[in-house]
C-alpha cells in the first residue's frame, strides 16, 4: 500500500482549488437512475469513491462518459455524463457497496422508478454502525415490501411507491436523500419532516428540480414533494467541498500560513469558520473564494459535533488535530458517529496530550509535536493526521492513505505547491 512521507515545519502559502464535493457528486449520480435522459454533472471530483459509483451505476447498466479535460482551468474538475436508459440489473452486491457506503444511494431510485432493488447492507468507513433502519422505516411508509436475507436489502413495490407523511427519528443525510429521489417518482405528495439540512442535500434537491421534480422547502427540514410519472435528463454544477476546504484551512492555520481555498463561498463555511474564528484564525471572503490566516497563536476551543448547521462530524478530527498545538484545553465532542475518535492513539504517537472519556476528547495543547510513523484508521483520520506533521518537527510516514484517496483529490499536489514537503511513497 502507498504510504505519504511529510517533513513538518513549512508555512503553507499560495492557493489551493477546492474540488467539487464527494458527498453531493455522489447522491447526484445516483440520481442519474430516476431518468433515461441524460444527466450532465460538471466539477466532478476524480477520487476514489466515485470511480466505486460508476462502477455501480454501469453494472446497473447505465451508460457513462467521463470528460478527462478539467473545465475549470485549474486541472481539477470533470464533466460526467450519465444515462440510465437500458438499466436490466437490480442488484447492488457486495463487493462494491462494501467499500462504500453511499452505495445504498441506489436504493431509493431503483425502487422508485422500477419497483425492485436488491442492495447488499452498505459498508465504507469504520466509524459507527450508521444503521439504514430509517431508510427502510420511511420506504414501507410509501407503500415498499422490504426484507433482509443473506447479507442484502430485497425491495419491492407494486405499481408506484405512495406519497407519505414521513417524520425521521434523527436527522440522516443519505436518508433525505434516499427518500427524496424515490418520493420524485411516487403517487402524490410526500412529506419529509427532520430532513437533512446539509448543502449537499439542497444541492441534489436543486438538481431533482432541473430534472422536472417538484420540490418545495429547499434548505429546511421539512422537503415537500409532488411526485410526476417521469424525469427527463438536465446539465447541473456540483457544489464546492466544504469539507475539503475546511481541511485546508485547518492545514494553513496549524502551520502559521496563509492560503487562498479558490472556487469555495464563505457562506458554506459558516459553522468552520465560526469556531476558527474563536481558536484565532481569521477566513474572510475574496473574489476567487476564501482567504484563511491566523491572527497569532492559536487557542483552544470547545467543539460540538451537530447536524448542518452546526459543526461537521466530518471536521471533527481535522480540528482534534489542529489544536493539538493550540495554547491551553480543547474539550471535542463528537454527537453524530459512536466510533470516531480512532485517530486519537496516532495523534499521541506524535506526542498530542488527548484524553477520551465517552464521547468527548479532552486535548491539552502542546509546544510541538513530533514526527512519527501512524496508520490511517478512516478517511478523516487520516487527514487530521497529515495536518498535525505538517506542524510536527521531523519525517511523519503514514500509512493505509488509501483512505485519503476516497476523499481528497491529489492532496499532495495541492499541499506541495503551498511549499510543503509532502511525498507519496508507492508500495
Amino acid at each position: 500500500m502507498d504510504k505519504i512521507r511529510i517533513r513538518g515545519g513549512k508555512a503553507l502559502t499560495g492557493s489551493i482549488p477546492i474540488s467539487g464535493a464527494k458527498n453531493a457528486a455522489l447522491p447526484l449520480m445516483a440520481a442519474s437512475l430516476l431518468s433515461d435522459g441524460k444527466l450532465t454533472l460538471s466539477n466532478i471530483p476524480y477520487l476514489a469513491d466515485i470511480i466505486t459509483m460508476a462502477n455501480l451505476l454501469v453494472q446497473h447498466g447505465v451508460s457513462l462518459h467521463m470528460d478527462e479535460k478539467s473545465q475549470s482551468g485549474t486541472g481539477f474538475g470533470r464533466t460526467l455524463t450519465l444515462q440510465a436508459a437500458e438499466i436490466a440489473n437490480f442488484t447492488a452486491p457486495y463487493d462494491l457497496v462494501r467499500t462504500m457506503r453511499a452505495s445504498v444511494l441506489v436504493l431509493g431510485p431503483l425502487l422508485a422508478r422500477f419497483g425492485q432493488a436488491k442492495v447488499s447492507l452498505p459498508g465504507g468507513c469504520a466509524i459507527g454502525t450508521r444503521p439504514i433502519d430509517l431508510h427502510l422505516k420511511a420506504l414501507e411508509q410509501m407503500g415498499a415490501l422490504i426484507e433482509l436475507s443473506d447479507g442484502y436489502i430485497n425491495a419491492f413495490a407494486k405499481g408506484r411507491l405512495k406519497g407519505a407523511d414521513i417524520t425521521f427519528d434523527k436527522v440522516t443525510v443519505t436518508g433525505t436523500e434516499n427518500l427524496l429521489m424515490a418520493a420524485t417518482l411516487a403517487e402524490g405528495e410526500s412529506i419529509l419532516r427532520n430532513a437533512a439540512r446539509e448543502p449537499e442535500v439542497s444541492d441534489l434537491a436543486q438538481c431533482l428540480v432541473k430534472m422536472g421534480a417538484e420540490i418545495r422547502g429547499i434548505g429546511t427540514d421539512t422537503l415537500t414533494v409532488q411526485g410526476i410519472k417521469a424525469l427527463h435528463g438536465a446539465t447541473h454544477r456540483v457544489i464546492a467541498d466544504r469539507i475539503e476546504a475546511g481541511t485546508y484551512a485547518a492545514a494553513a492555520a496549524i502551520t502559521g500560513g496563509s492560503i487562498e481555498l479558490r472556487g469555495v463561498e464563505l457562506p458554506l463555511l459558516r459553522a468552520v469558520a465560526d469556531k476558527f474564528a474563536e481558536a484565532g484564525i481569521d477566513m474572510s471572503a475574496t473574489d476567487e473564494g476564501v482567504q484563511v490566516a491566523r491572527r497569532n497563536g492559536l487557542h483552544g476551543v470547545d467543539v460540538m459535533t451537530e447536524p448542518f448547521p452546526g459543526f461537521p462530524t466530518d471536521m471533527q478530527a481535522q480540528m482534534m488535530g489542529l489544536v493539538t498545538v493550540a495554547e491551553g484545553a480543547s474539550m471535542i465532542t463528537e454527537t453524530i458517529f459512536e466510533n470516531r475518535f480512532m485517530h486519537v492513539p496516532e495523534l499521541t504517537r506524535m506526542g498530542a496530550k488527548i484524553n477520551v472519556h465517552g464521547s468527548s476528547a479532552m486535548v491539552r495543547g502542546v509546544t510541538q509535536l513530533k514526527g512519527a510513523e501512524v496508520m490511517a484508521t478512516d478517511l478523516r483520520a487520516s487527514v487530521s493526521l497529515v495536518i498535525a506533521a505538517l506542524a510536527a518537527q521531523g519525517d511523519t510516514l503514514i500509512n493505509r492513505v488509501y483512505h485519503l484517496d476516497r476523499g481528497y483529490e491529489r492532496l499532495e499536489e495541492k499541499l506541495a505547491a503551498c511549499g510543503a514537503e509532502i511525498e507519496r511513497v508507492k508500495g
